[in-house]
């Protein structure tokens, strides 16, 4: 496995974590009262946007080769962070 094939799997492991945290924040939304639902339906859909963005610039990382894939790996791991802080925040925010 070369060094690429190896952050890929690091990153996609990681996206696959904040996921679970995702879906467990969705869960908690469902069993919460009308006005928190609202504010958990936007929070999610915050999130799963940033989802979306870290997906596609792996995608676009797993199609690069060479000295772009290098340029790109900067990208992911910039959208990954970006996602695991909105994630942290908001399972702090509605715990």
């Amino acid at each position: 496995m070369d060094k690429k094939e190896a952050y890929q799997e690091k990153w996609e492991a990681q996206l696959n974590q904040l996921r679970a945290k995702i879906d467990e924040l969705a869960a908690k939304a469902d069993q919460g009262r009308a006005e928190a639902k609202i504010e958990y339906a936007e929070g999610m859909e915050a999130l799963r946007t940033k989802q979306e963005e870290v997906k596609n610039k792996l995608k676009e990382l797993k199609e690069a080769g060479g000295e772009a894939s290098k340029d790109l790996k900067a990208g992911v791991e910039s959208a990954l962070f970006d996602l695991k802080r909105a994630v942290e925040s908001a399972v702090s925010k509605f715990k």
